[in-house]
């Protein structure tokens, strides 16, 4: 089983979701480029999707992750470390 999400954006095509940042916010990025990155928040309302750029992405991951060390189990802290140096090497 596969724990990839996708999106189909109808400007900049396929994305899919890095991480998850907070209970109604992901991380999304291109699916090939990896250069634009985008915060999908979801509410029972709408759905809205914000553009930010890859150094923006990055602090919003470092942010999770630093909260995760802090708060979060060992293993959710090693998984999401993992994303990190796929995601920003």
């Amino acid at each position: 089983m596969s724990n990839e999400i996708y999106f189909n954006h109808p400007t900049f095509g396929l994305l899919y979701r890095v991480c998850v940042l907070d209970d109604n916010q992901e991380l999304f990025t291109t699916l090939y480029a990896q250069r634009l990155f985008f915060i999908v928040t979801t509410t029972p309302q709408n759905t809205s999707l914000e553009p930010i750029s890859r150094s923006d992405g990055r602090l919003l991951v470092e942010k999770r992750l630093r909260n995760l060390r802090r708060l979060g189990t060992p293993q959710d802290y090693k998984d999401f470390y993992d994303m990190y140096k796929q995601s920003f090497p």
